[in-house]
């Protein structure tokens, strides 16, 4: 496909349409954020999307877009399900429902430090993370894992792995409600049972960090934020069940792709309309990952409670938890007086409701919807919230984004050199082993910097607050 790239301005892109696009591509980025390794076909991937049946609007593409699967990782589109929308698992990906909550302790920076070594030790010792590994709930059986499914984080509550409150700051309030544990399949059942409560591998982390600098004010006095606060983020998804499912419902669609007339520029944007009996079974299983996910990150919470009351005598309260792999069914009130049902894929990029929304809980509502990215081990995160006109479907960033593959990370940073570096900077890292955190590197992301500024001039949400690392578990 010929990617015809026009520039709208110092901070995006827009791709023309050409050959089968429906709509535009926009990338929402300024020139030095956009991807360009060599044979990198994020790009291409905008223009893909952008020729799904349905779509509307645009397919856009947030600051820290990098190549995936499909998609984009950073990319969102939404289709119009009343007009032969599809819905498609490479616009979710393979780990559905990855996402970050936050958590605010009662301590700050200062009284933390002397406690620092022993609070990560602790949590060495407890969370398990790394390819495969085990989790924290041991499952008295299936019929336990189907209430994951079916209740997520909310089971998990019922159960004594939290609080009440910790659901009022969950989106979806800790359960996506339309789950269907019929559409999973036996393999990705058995991948899930032992891992309930368990970071994973690759870019997931438990990051003990400490407010660095404070933005908005009255936002960060709302979302319980101060200079010097230590806090906790977690990033982790559905582990391998979610994967299994991503899996077994690309075949099913690229199955009855041609029985519907869908043609698609890639074998993996392979999709089926939102109403078709495969699109149902989709968006059912993909909810069902979606509580498995909320459970595994409400279980990992409450175990950095746990740490946190042994080793300082002080709590965690929940900030909020929100996911950045997902499809959602939403109306959108700029869409003109019918709003149509859309089916929005979110792929690499958080929902990020502005002030006044009804889906927000009382406390948040004036402010807009917490979102989280995550930078680095070795560089910062922030807290941003949604704003007002976001044309994007009310979505945000997720993260700094890839510049260099896994491979090439492996070969230019050896370990022993990682290691110093972040020594260096004083960050108490927890790895499974040094060689496989060398592909999380802070050098083989693009500046987080950069990225929130782009997403706020691109009005996707505003800057409230700036995190840097003080201990950081990797999987």
């Amino acid at each position: 496909m010929d990617i015809r790239l026009v520039a709208e301005g110092p901070w995006r892109f827009r791709i023309e349409r050409t050959g089968a696009m429906r709509v535009p591509g926009v990338v929402l980025a300024p020139r030095e954020l956009l991807p360009d390794e060599p044979g990198d076909e994020a790009l291409a991937q905008v223009a893909h999307v952008a020729t799904l049946p349905g779509i509307v609007r645009a397919s856009y593409a947030m600051p820290d877009i990098h190549w995936g699967y499909g998609f984009p990782i950073g990319g969102v589109a939404a289709t119009d399900v009343g007009r032969g929308g599809v819905v498609s698992p490479g616009g979710v990906g393979f780990d559905i429902s990855c996402g970050v909550r936050l958590l605010t302790a009662h301590v700050d920076r200062a009284a933390l430090l002397r406690k620092l070594p022993v609070l990560m030790d602790r949590l060495d010792g407890l969370i398990p993370r790394g390819l495969g590994r085990g989790g924290l709930w041991h499952l008295a059986g299936r019929a336990q894992l189907h209430e994951i499914l079916r209740g997520g984080a909310r089971y998990a509550v019922e159960q004594g792995h939290g609080v009440p409150r910790d659901l009022d700051r969950c989106e979806d309030g800790g359960a996506v409600g339309d789950a269907d544990t019929a559409w999973i399949g036996e393999r990705a059942l058995e991948r899930g049972a032992g891992q309930v409560g368990s970071l994973g591998s690759a870019n997931h982390f438990l990051e003990v960090q400490a407010v660095d600098a404070v933005y908005d004010e009255a936002c960060a006095r709302a979302f319980g934020l101060r200079p010097g606060l230590v806090c906790v983020m977690i990033h982790c998804g559905s582990r391998g069940l979610g994967h299994q499912i991503c899996a077994d419902h690309v075949r099913a669609m690229d199955s009855v792709m041609r029985r519907y007339g869908i043609d698609v520029p890639d074998p993996q944007l392979a999709c089926a309309p939102v109403d078709s009996p495969e699109g149902r079974a989709y968006l059912g299983a993909m909810a069902a990952a979606a509580n498995f996910a909320r459970a595994n990150r409400q279980l990992l919470a409450d175990a950095a409670r746990g740490v946190f009351r042994e080793t300082t005598g002080t709590g965690l309260d929940l900030l909020y938890d929100v996911s950045h792999n997902l499809a959602k069914l939403e109306r959108h009130a700029d869409d003109g007086a019918a709003r149509p049902l859309l089916c929005v894929h979110r792929k690499g990029a958080t929902r990020a409701l502005p002030p006044g929304h009804p889906g927000l809980p009382d406390g948040l509502r004036p402010f807009g919807q917490p979102v989280f990215v995550p930078g680095t081990m070795g560089t910062a995160s922030y807290v941003m919230t949604g704003t007002t006109g976001n044309r994007a479907f009310d979505s945000c960033c997720h993260g700094a984004g890839r510049v260099w593959s896994r491979h090439r990370a492996h070969r230019e940073m050896p370990a022993h050199r990682l290691r110093r570096e972040l020594a260096g900077t004083g960050v108490a890292v927890r790895p499974v082993s040094w060689r496989s955190v060398t592909e999380e590197a802070p050098e083989a992301y693009k500046d987080v910097d950069a990225v929130v500024r782009a997403s706020e001039h691109n009005d996707l949400g505003r800057l409230v607050a700036r995190l840097v690392p003080l201990g950081v578990l990797k999987g």
